[in-house]
């Protein structure tokens, strides 16, 4: 149900007894009710409901007044008061809210119990749940009022107008609470793949797939122990991890510089320098020397020497000829 605060006609029966609540017991008396009568017709007829010249409703005026004079009180302030008394929790259901209502103040004024009289009561049950709504929602922070809005249905009209945000900010949030409803069936599906498994299991599965502690709390129902030891265990596994990944880089690292000038065979070297002095034949450039060199898997160290101290090549090449 979209609660709204859609403005209609007031019935007549609703009107009527309004006008009587302002009657007073002197209004009552033998010589001065009928002129009472009389009175509120004419101010209905004036606001726009045909009572002076419709038997009817001349009737239902006079059985109100009646009613009122031999009760000693008007059936409005019962209603009133009765409405005024609900809270929200007492209108989880406001249908059922209305017929306790009813059924209460039905004792002393039979006439609420007539069924063309209950939607009217069911939308003032519905217009005191929307005024306890806004109440509440205006009293949250942030943007927590526009969402408890939104759970309950209001409609957009009435939270933008209520809480005087715009139309844009509304629709922000309704995009958020989307997101968000979105990811809570996405963890959904993901605690479904680890059904029946450990606490810890769970939870590391939770963590690899980037979901937020408190889901996992929530949804994963397990406790901040069981999230302390997963991270723990992860911990430990990514440190592990992160070992093995440097090692690999450090091997690579040393396959690409390649063997150094001690492990090198002389007659390899010989080779590599011819190589080296052909490379720096054809350019002068560090960069360009060293990218050749990458190319022709000319090992780092020998590179180095190559680009730093040339005039040592030909020591290396003396000492490798013996």
């Amino acid at each position: 149900m979209t609660t709204s605060d859609a403005v209609e006609k007031t019935p007549l029966w609703l009107l009527i007894e309004e006008n009587i609540l302002e009657i007073d017991s002197q209004g009552l008396s033998g010589e001065n009710l009928e002129a009472s009568i009389q009175r509120i017709a004419g101010e209905l007829d004036n606001a726009g409901y045909n009572v002076s010249h419709h038997g009817g409703n001349m009737l239902q005026l006079r059985w109100a007044v009646n009613e009122r004079s031999k009760v000693g009180k008007a059936l409005l302030q019962d209603l009133n008061a009765a409405v005024g008394a609900l809270k929200l929790e007492d209108l989880a259901d406001p249908y059922a809210a209305t017929n306790k209502l009813i059924d209460n103040i039905g004792k002393t004024f039979p006439r609420l119990k007539r069924s063309e009289r209950r939607p009217d009561v069911i939308r003032l049950v519905e217009k005191a749940r929307l005024d306890l709504l806004v109440a509440k929602a205006k009293g949250l922070a942030d943007d927590e009022g526009i969402r408890f809005l939104i759970e309950k249905q209001v409609a957009p009209e009435v939270i933008t107008g209520s809480l005087d945000i715009t139309a844009e900010k509304l629709e922000q949030v309704n995009a958020q609470m989307a997101a968000e409803r979105a990811e809570r069936a996405r963890v959904a599906k993901l605690i479904e793949a680890v059904e029946g498994k450990s606490d810890e299991e769970k939870v590391k599965h939770l963590f690899d797939n980037n979901v937020s502690e408190e889901l996992i709390i929530e949804m994963g129902q397990v406790d901040q122990g069981a999230i302390d030891g997963a991270k723990q265990a992860m911990e430990a596994e990514l440190k592990e991890k992160q070992r093995l990944e440097e090692e690999a880089a450090a091997a690579k690292k040393a396959a690409a510089a390649g063997p150094s000038l001690d492990d090198i065979p002389p007659e390899e070297m010989l080779d590599l320098i011819e190589s080296i002095r052909e490379i720096m034949e054809f350019s002068d450039q560090e960069k360009e020397i060293r990218v050749m060199c990458e190319q022709s898997s000319i090992p780092q160290a020998l590179v180095d020497i190559a680009v730093s101290e040339p005039d040592k090549l030909d020591e290396l090449e003396k000492k490798a000829e013996g």
